[in-house]
């Protein structure tokens, strides 16, 4: 009988140790969560926007040996298309782009004032882009499309929608979702118009060089 009270005893005892053994053990930790998988940016797609800026140049009269600076501002819009090869950062594009232009100057010529101006600028030019994920640096050229205006005071003066050329550089980053936002320096060369001794007082050539500095958004779909 003793045995057995001892044994019950005991038993008894070891049941109440469990819960404060459990207490003493390490607790569980949380389970490990990977991070999330971010993808590499992909820059293929079509894409509209719209672009705003600033242009300075110069425009030389060369039967009167004159010459201004013609600069104002510019706003329009555009559309392109890019394709990135899978992993590669490479990004080649088109791009055109047509903007309502405020840009002229005046400089006296004479006794007169002989004045160029430009009322529109358009361009269609190729990318080639180095993507680092969400930054694209590119290079860019082409057509660029544009009339050169030329009057001298108390004449009738002359205007031409030209053919000519453009080069530059620029930087397009990814601000939210599909849209983006880039800023660009072009060089353009649009030609000249021919103003006659009737139009202009003197036979003479007008040409429109210009420095383009713009910003612009762009949605890709």
């Amino acid at each position: 009988m003793k045995r057995s009270i001892a044994a019950a005893l005991g038993a008894l005892a070891l049941v109440a140790s469990l819960p404060a053994s459990a207490a003493d053990l390490p607790a569980r930790g949380m389970p490990y969560k990977a991070p999330a998988y971010a993808p590499m940016y992909n820059w293929t797609g079509f894409y509209l926007g719209i672009n705003g800026g600033g242009a300075f140049g110069n425009s030389d009269w060369n039967g009167l040996g004159v010459s201004n600076s013609p600069g104002g501002g510019m706003i329009g819009v555009t559309a392109g298309y890019n394709w990135q090869g899978l992993g590669s950062p490479w990004v080649f594009g088109i791009e055109g782009d047509v903007d309502a232009s405020f840009v002229d100057d005046s400089t006296a010529c004479g006794a007169f004032t002989c004045k160029t101006k430009n009322e529109w600028f358009g361009t269609v030019r190729g990318r080639v882009g180095y993507a680092w994920d969400r930054w694209m640096p590119y290079v860019t050229g082409g057509l660029a499309l544009g009339d050169v205006k030329a009057r001298r005071s108390g004449f009738g003066g002359s205007s031409d929608t030209n053919a000519g050329w453009t080069v530059g550089v620029g930087v397009e980053g990814v601000i939210a979702g599909n849209w983006t936002a880039k800023l660009e320096y072009l060089y353009a060369d649009i030609g000249d118009t021919t103003c006659s001794a009737a139009s202009c007082g003197t036979a003479t050539n007008v040409d429109l060089q210009m420095n383009i500095v713009r910003a612009g958004v762009n949605y890709r779909f």
